[in-house]
């Protein structure tokens, strides 16, 4: 089975504009709600693939409601802990034909005995062979090693961990040794100081991430597409292109598509082409959206995957 976990997920609201200008009114042409969060996100992305997940996290409030209702329409089971006292929080994307803003909220504080329960929950489900995918930022109140307890107790079961965090919570979450960890560009400079502009400054810096405990490191890098390295190689994978609609989201369809390949079996350097195609699938279309099987198909066919030397 394959787990996701959003600690601080969150209502999508996209508004489309016909340009975005700061110092005055913009009027929105279109409107779109979707379930966000990074680990929901990328259980919406397996769904599209015609692959099951279990969705957990916090939900709060009648925008907790929205979000258990959303995952429901889509056919993601849910098992989720319910805050007692926060709303789950709203994020707000502006998107223009070239260029588009995002804006988070922090979320809902979450309780020390909160926490606690969402920690048992995963020790009660956690067992072999299973994937779980450990993603985004972490609420008001809870501590900044969950992520590292949680890896410890799913890997410790004989399942594999896939964290997608940053800042303070990724760099203990490493010291738990997950199976990958998937920063973009700018977590793993941030991450590691050292710069990220050529596939070559990729290859250090994950290397330096890897040195702090991963195996496995994915850095995604937007339409330029990734770089993964694994125990004895790096590889560079570069989507073909495509006429990019929202880019929210696309990092956690690379995600999704590379749990799915590997849940499936397929090599490393296959797992990678499906999790650069999801990307960049996800880029072509409105708001957060994901592709199907078959579109990944086509896409993961023509990625270019060249090794580093």
């Amino acid at each position: 089975m394959i787990y996701t976990l959003t600690l601080n997920p969150a209502v999508d609201r996209e508004l489309r504009v016909p340009a975005i200008s700061f110092g005055e009114v913009l009027r929105a042409t279109g409107l779109r709600i979707d379930v966000g969060g990074k680990g929901f996100n990328v259980s919406r992305a397996l769904r599209a693939l015609n692959v099951e997940s279990v969705a957990l996290g916090y939900v709060g409030g009648h925008a907790g409601d929205l979000i258990l209702e959303g995952l429901s329409r889509l056919g993601v089971p849910t098992n989720f802990v319910r805050i007692a006292g926060g709303e789950t929080r709203t994020n707000v994307s502006v998107v223009a034909p070239d260029r588009h803003l995002k804006v988070n909220e922090a979320g809902p504080e979450v309780t020390r005995e909160e926490e606690l329960r969402l920690v048992d929950r995963v020790r009660d489900l956690a067992g072999p062979s299973d994937w779980w995918v450990l993603s985004g930022s972490l609420p008001p109140g809870v501590s900044t090693g969950i992520y590292a307890d949680l890896i410890r107790i799913v890997q410790g079961a004989g399942a594999s961990a896939v964290l997608d965090a940053s800042g303070p919570a990724l760099a203990a979450g490493l010291e738990a040794g997950p199976f990958l960890v998937k920063p973009n560009a700018a977590e793993a400079s941030e991450l590691t100081g050292l710069p990220v502009e050529t596939p070559e400054e990729v290859r250090k810096a994950a290397l330096a991430i890897q040195g702090m405990g991963a195996a496995h490191v994915l850095v995604s890098l937007g339409r330029r597409g990734a770089v993964l390295l694994d125990r004895t190689r790096a590889l560079v994978a570069v989507p073909p292109l495509v006429e990019e609609q929202n880019p929210v989201g696309a990092g956690d369809a690379m995600v999704a598509g590379l749990v799915f390949g590997l849940s499936r079996g397929l090599s490393l350097p296959e797992a990678l082409a499906w999790a650069v195609a999801a990307g960049a699938a996800a880029a072509s279309l409105p708001g957060t959206a994901f592709g199907g099987e078959a579109r990944v198909a086509e896409l993961a066919h023509r990625v270019d995957l060249t090794p580093l030397p």
